[in-house]
């Protein structure tokens, strides 16, 4: 580790604590109706796409109801995606001349998209043509990351109402969000990436000519636009396999902080909009203030083990000096890989610009544990809020346990009904990533999948399930995916993940909304203070490493020890 390593890792983070403010609270006015600097241009569009879809603005839904608006638009999306998929090469825009996708590829595609997951078990540049990357996957890229800010928001009016039946209106909140959020940024952002050397093309390709004469085919598409989305939206599907490592993708040292501060930048600013629609800017602030604490530990836990190098390597005679540089773009270095690699599995955003699959094994647990603990360091844009909200709801709970006092939040009581909501919806990370790693371990067809043998092989298939389920989409790297078992049974964790989960928060928030928000009394326990956060930290680190330390401890721990000892599998 170096300092100029930690300086610009120190930037990068202090420049998303700038725009979270502005951002947040410009998203509060949009999620509130209110009048923002965008609305004399996009009002007559909002309107007019109401009048489109016969939508009511002005008539709130139900928690169910905007469950069910949810789950519904999810399905046809899913469907749309699936048939552009299969129907490829009848479409146009297809410049390649790609065939379709095989019934369980799509499948799994499709899934992966709709669910803000965007896990690919296919190179895009050999497999899909232009107008699947741009009609189907991208627009889904936006669908899934305003369907997730949207559950978020209703989550946020459930604590800032009292006695009310409604939590606002799905199709309005979607649009909003697509409309005034995600797609300005993105227009901006992928200007940005066409002036660092982006593609954006209909190209199909260009041939160069190599330095030893021959002739080399090049990809090309539209990738600016694709790759923007991607990032704000926490979707991290990449346009080329080898996604942000790709020098097409991220060109530059520039490039690769633009990728990562567009990672954060919407989804912490979620967070002060959560407070700020609360009425409580220090509740939002102690939130930002746990993320960051286990993001800033992951960064240099990450950083720590790759910057100590691999032993055995150096062993051979290495030289130790640069650490483990396997797997990693020297153009990025260390630093900046120890951090995009925390930041995108403390997100669920899924984009790499290394081979997680090549780290030591403690730099690769990293990874691996940040999406364990729940995808909420800060998560998705939207998903990663409603999932700390649930955390801190089990934490005042477990304080309320310990000092006899009816547990509140925000005014709002915590009883029994929203605990068994919870817990619901805190089991079904364990039970898909464990349930199913467990069966690939053992399964023939699915063994037969693994690149390495011995606790690297399993930290693959560990991987990938826990990837799949919190909606993650980044891959370690050695496991063939593509198979019929990995396409289905990955695409069910990753909609048990997204709809499993979210199903029992909207239930807790439809209980919570129907309450009567009670003012702060002297036995109150404050939410906005050290104690909470100290408190809230504990709780996720405590259900993580209870739910998933013995199945790291088969792995990635196991490696990491054997490579200090010098042995190999």
């Amino acid at each position: 580790m170096t300092l100029i390593g930690w300086l610009q890792i120190s930037l990068l983070f202090l420049a998303v604590l700038v725009v979270i403010k502005p951002l947040g609270l410009y998203m509060a006015r949009v999620f509130s109706g209110e009048r923002t600097l965008l609305s004399p241009v996009l009002g007559g569009l909002e309107t007019g796409l109401y009048r489109l879809g016969g939508i009511r603005p002005d008539k709130e839904q139900s928690w169910l109801s905007y469950a069910v608006a949810m789950l519904v638009f999810s399905l046809a999306g899913f469907v749309a995606l699936y048939a552009i998929l299969r129907l490829q090469a009848h479409l146009p825009l297809n410049p390649q001349g790609f065939a379709g996708m095989a019934p369980d590829l799509a499948f799994n595609t499709a899934v992966s998209f709709v669910t803000n997951t965007n896990w690919q078990n296919y190179a895009g540049e050999s497999t899909l043509s232009h107008f699947s990357q741009m009609a189907g996957l991208t627009v889904q890229n936006f669908l899934s990351a305003a369907t997730g800010m949207a559950l978020a928001i209703a989550f946020t009016r459930a604590l800032a109402r009292s006695r009310v039946a409604t939590l606002g209106n799905f199709w309005v909140d979607m649009t909003r969000a697509t409309l005034y959020v995600l797609l300005p940024i993105s227009f901006v952002v992928a200007l940005a990436f066409v002036a660092m050397g982006l593609p954006q093309t209909l190209d199909a390709s260009v041939t160069a000519t190599t330095l030893e004469g021959g002739q080399q085919v090049i990809a090309l598409g539209p990738v600016a636009s694709q790759e923007a989305i991607k990032q704000l939206g926490t979707n991290g599907g990449g346009f080329f396999n080898v996604n942000a490592a790709h020098p097409f993708e991220n060109p530059t040292a520039l490039s690769n902080y633009l990728n990562i501060f567009a990672m954060l930048s919407i989804s912490a600013a979620m967070v002060y909009t959560f407070g700020q629609m609360v009425g409580n800017r220090r509740q939002g602030w102690a939130l930002i203030t746990a993320i960051t604490i286990l993001l800033v530990a992951g960064v240099a836990a990450t950083y720590w083990a790759e910057g100590q190098g691999n032993t055995i390597l150096t062993a051979l005679g290495l030289d130790p000096a640069q650490g483990n540089t396997e797997g990693k773009e020297v153009r990025f270095g260390q630093a900046m890989t120890a951090l995009y690699a925390a930041v995108t599995t403390g997100l669920s955003d899924g984009g790499v610009n290394g081979m997680h699959g090549s780290f030591t094994g403690l730099g690769g647990l990293v990874p691996m544990f940040l999406m364990q603990l729940g995808e909420v360091l800060p998560g998705g844009v939207g998903s990663g809020l409603y999932g700390m909200l649930v955390f801190a709801l089990l934490s005042v709970f477990v304080a309320g346990l310990m000092v006899g006092r009816t547990p509140e939040f925000l005014g709002k009581k915590i009883e029994g009904r929203e605990m068994k909501f919870a817990i619901l919806a805190i089991l079904i990370l364990p039970l898909a990533i464990l349930g199913f790693t467990a069966v690939s371990a053992m399964l023939p067809i699915a063994v037969a999948s693994v690149g390495t043998a011995g606790p690297h092989g399993l930290s693959e298939i560990l991987y990938a399930y826990t990837s799949a389920a919190g909606n993650n989409g980044s891959a370690f790297g050695g496991l063939t995916g593509n198979t019929p078992w990995y396409n289905t049974t990955l695409g069910i964790a990753m909609l048990l993940g997204r709809f499993a989960y979210v199903v029992p928060v909207m239930a807790i928030a439809g209980s919570l909304a129907a309450k009567v928000k009670v003012p702060a009394s002297a036995g109150t326990f404050p939410t906005d203070g050290p104690l909470f956060v100290g408190l809230l930290l504990g709780i996720i680190l405590i259900l993580g490493g209870l739910q998933f330390f013995p199945a790291l401890a088969l792995g990635p721990i196991v490696e990491h020890l054997a490579m200090l000892a010098g042995q190999t599998f």
